[in-house]
Formats: C-alpha cells, structure tokens, sequence
C-alpha cells in the first residue's frame, strides 16, 4: 500500500514547524484524489491475480516495481530533483526498500496463486494490527494505551472470523493465507525501521521514495531469475494488468498520497485503508467472480474497526499556528 505507507497508512510523528507560504491549489479536491487512491489500491489486488495467469509471481512483483520506479524518476526529472546521496541513506533505503516492497509484494502475489484477492485485501487491511503488536513487544516510544491494546485483539479476532478458524479455515488456503498476512507485518516491520532511520535524511520525500523503489527494482531483478522462470510470451491482459499494477499502483499512487498528506495530514490521509479492503472485495466478487461467505465481510469488518482502535493516539496535536512535519513511510503500494 505507504508515501507508502505508506500506506496504505503513513506512520506518522509531528513536531511543530514554522508555517511556510501556502502551497498552489491542487487542480482536483482532495476527497477525488481520496477516491481515486482507494480504487487504485483496492484494485491492486485483482491486477495481481490476472498478472498471476501469466507470469510466476516474482516477475508480476518485478513488473510492479519496475513500472512504479519508472513513474517516480520521471517525476524527478520533471521536478528537477535529485536521488538521495550517502552511503548510510542509500544502506537504509535498502532495508526499507525490502520490507516495504520487495518481501511484501512478493509475498501477496505468491498467496494469490492459492487464495482470492477479496482475502488477500483483507490480510492488507491487518497492517496496523502487526504495528500495534510490535508497539507492545518491542520497546518503543510509541506506548500502547488500554484502547489501542483492545483493538489489538479485536482485530485477529476479525481475522479469525475471515478466516472462518471454527471450520477448517472456511476451504481457504493455510498456506497462502499465511503468505498474506505475513506481508502485512512485512509492511509493519518496516514502517518501525523508517521511522527510525530515514525520518531526517535532508531529501525530499520523492526523493528518497524514488531511491527506495530503485533498489527494490534491483533487488527483484537479481532475485527473480534465479527463484522463477522467465516470461516467454507477453499476453496481453496479463500485461497491462502488471503495468497498471506497477505506474498507477505504486507509482502514481505515491504521488498522490504524498498530496494527500501535505494537505489534509496523515490522520486523514491513512484512512483509505479503511476502504481499500471493500474495494478489493468488490472488485473480486463482481469481476472476477470470486466467491464470498458471510464471515468474510463480517470478519473483515470487525478488523476494521479493530485497526481503527489501534491508530488513535492522545494528546497528539500539533500546536495551533503551526505547520506539522510528517514522517511520511514510503510502502508506495498496497
């Protein structure tokens, strides 16, 4: 989903800053460009699906990245900005690069092969669910309070009701719905690690989300020729499934949540995660047939408003006047 977390939600921590001169009116409403993210992301799940009944899923995940990094250098070039320098930023970008893209995108398109893409954008949707344990189990300066705790466990309780855990997984694949939800702690483990590496680097944030994407792009290109064989034909929808996958969601999908953020915040902006999962379903069911029993969009539901529980923070605003600084994640996808 992040940027990219980006995600789909955007960690964030805000530390006052002076306002600055107001920035140019974008051409189109924010709450379109809300709409229009959360049809991207939401469709990404069924783009992987098709891409799948092509090629194995490291190139579908290769595609991706290409075609998303593709977007965002040229934005650069446009921008006349430039990639990050320094061996530490670049070292960093690495590590993020691999659990924001390159493991959890292979990941979801691997599960797609066993599940529907109506459960995989669910296991998505479970993203802060991991953060919040991490907050728990690992040290953080992020302390859980007795709310965020209870949507904690709300939420793998929704799991388990998407799961259908009372009758054998409800026909659901073990393995591949391991797969996906191990994807979005991917996404989890990285969100903590930027945070804590990258929230300073002196870059512009299209900056260093162009250099993040660039690396996951290599790490694919030497890790898919020797785990998956190459394509030998190109079919058409397949094709243009991965390369929508790729330019509009990852790469066109970062530009317009860096807007987002800049101009409504992250609280805002990171709620597209809440509808993602129902477009995803949506897409699956109407379009490509998949089928649904009534846990699913019960479960779901309720992970939901689990992951919802999690988000919410005391004592966090910023103080009035002042412009927030925000500690954008850079998952570029969901």
């Amino acid at each position: 989903m992040t940027s990219a977390a980006a995600s789909a939600p955007p960690a964030a921590s805000t530390t006052a800053e002076p306002s600055s001169a107001p920035a140019r009116r974008p051409l189109l409403d924010w709450r379109i460009r809300f709409g229009a993210l959360s049809l991207v992301w939401g469709f990404s799940f069924l783009f992987i699906k098709v891409g799948n009944e092509a090629f194995a899923p490291l190139y579908v995940t290769f595609g991706r990245m290409l075609f998303g990094t593709a977007v965002l250098l040229v934005t650069l070039v446009v921008k006349r900005e430039r990639l990050p320098r320094g061996v530490r930023v670049w070292g960093h970008l690495a590590v993020a690069a691999f659990f924001l893209n390159a493991l959890p995108f292979s990941l979801f398109a691997y599960a797609e092969l066993t599940i529907p893409s109506t459960l995989a954008g669910i296991c998505n949707a479970a993203s802060p669910l991991w953060g919040m344990l991490l907050a728990v189990v690992v040290v953080s300066d992020d302390r859980p309070t007795r709310q965020r705790v209870a949507g904690l466990g709300l939420g793998f309780i929704g799991v388990l009701i998407v799961l259908g855990a009372w009758q054998g997984f409800s026909g659901q694949d073990p393995l591949g719905t391991a797969l996906a939800l191990i994807a979005s702690a991917s996404y989890a483990v990285g969100w903590q690690y930027v945070r804590r590496t990258l929230s300073d680097t002196g870059h512009s944030h299209l900056s260093v989300s162009g250099g993040q994407l660039l690396l996951g792009t290599v790490q694919l290109a030497l890790v898919a020729p020797v785990f998956a064989p190459a394509p030998t034909s190109f079919p058409v929808l397949p094709l243009l499934s991965v390369l929508a996958l790729g330019a509009l969601g990852t790469g066109v999908a970062f530009l317009i949540q860096y807007g987002l953020v800049d101009e409504v915040g992250p609280t805002t902006a990171m709620m597209v995660t809440y509808f993602v999962p129902v477009i995803a379903t949506t897409a699956g069911v109407a379009i490509l047939g998949e089928h649904l029993t009534w846990n699913t969009p019960v479960g779901a539901l309720i992970v939901l408003i689990g992951a919802a529980l999690t988000q919410r923070r005391s004592g966090s605003r910023a103080p009035s006047g002042g412009r927030t600084r925000t500690v954008r994640v850079h998952r570029t996808g969901s």
